[in-house]
């Protein structure tokens, strides 16, 4: 019979892609950690762990044992948290930022839990993004244009950027271009498409500067909502906004400025665990049922 220290040594070696990670999981030193490990090879009679420099990687039979045992040690970690009256550290944990999780996320967490009654589920609200070396995250909903070495990485849906402000300020479909770059404008700082992109897509070069700029989307949108001015978003993050008419386009046509901003990122290690595999399963076919009834598919995009 193997002990179940090491093989639960190995499991988060394996889980995290990293010797240190694991040590600072289950708070012993990396020595300790691979002295469980070469241990665990030694009984099992083959190599589990390939070493490269500090990269770490499973072997051929390290993968297999791996798939063999996930589920297992995963049950046994979560049985005995609950046991603890710990339930919350057998979580699914997602990273997102404060504006994808609360105006896109959050709203359809009805249907995942109805999909999985059995999860229980951490929503990680941060721009930071994951260490998967260090953070106890599952899978994170990255912001950015992609292109992070060494993980796995699927874009989320390609989200179309467009103007936006209160009913009261101009009503849909109303003014000319000219007329919305002399209006007040909201800024998100961290956009992927800016002010100016939206102007020289109209080829009126360089947009003066917005008056008004925040560095995270949720706020320029509640800005909008409240009057302040016209904000460049994301369709993905004004669903709500759209729908409910609490912000419209003031404009007849705007230009097609579409880009995938939003990405499922996780180490390919995690894609073993069946808890994630169906978490991303899930997150797909939301993305798709919103690309079918985003309220911005009625605007008139100029191509």
């Amino acid at each position: 019979m193997q002990p179940f220290r090491a093989i639960a040594v190995f499991y988060h070696v394996a889980r995290l892609n990293s010797i240190t990670g694991a040590a600072a999981q289950l708070n012993v030193t990396p020595s300790a950690v691979s002295q469980q490990l070469k241990a665990l090879e030694e009984q099992i009679g083959t190599s589990l762990i390939t070493r490269k420099g500090r990269n770490v990687g499973l072997t051929e039979a390290g993968e297999r044992y791996f798939e063999m045992i996930s589920d297992k040690v995963d049950g046994i970690i979560q049985a005995t948290a609950l046991m603890q009256g710990r339930q919350q550290q057998a979580t699914l944990v997602i990273r997102a930022t404060p504006t994808i999780a609360s105006k896109w996320l959050l709203p359809r967490l009805a249907r995942f839990l109805e999909l999985m009654p059995d999860a229980h589920l951490r929503i990680d609200g941060s721009n930071e993004p994951v260490d998967f070396t260090r953070d106890n995250v599952d899978l994170e909903i990255r912001h950015g244009l992609g292109g992070w070495p060494g993980l796995y990485i699927e874009p989320l849906t390609e989200e179309r950027f467009i103007p936006v402000c209160a009913p009261a300020l101009a009503a849909q479909g109303t003014l000319e271009v000219r007329q919305l770059l002399d209006m007040p404008r909201i800024r998100s700082a961290k956009a992927q498409v800016q002010w100016s992109a939206w102007s020289e897509a109209q080829g009126l070069g360089p947009a003066p500067e917005a008056r008004l700029s925040f560095d995270r989307s949720h706020m320029a949108i509640d800005a909008a909502v409240l009057g302040y001015g016209v904000a460049l978003e994301s369709e993905l993050m004004v669903e709500a906004e759209l729908a409910t008419g609490r912000l419209v386009v003031p404009v007849a046509r705007t230009p097609l400025l579409q880009v995938a901003t939003q990405w499922l990122v996780c180490p390919r290690s995690n894609l073993r665990r069946h808890r994630v595999t169906r978490l991303i399963k899930w997150l797909r076919a939301e993305a798709e049922d919103w690309r079918r009834t985003s309220p911005a598919n009625t605007i008139d995009f100029l191509k």
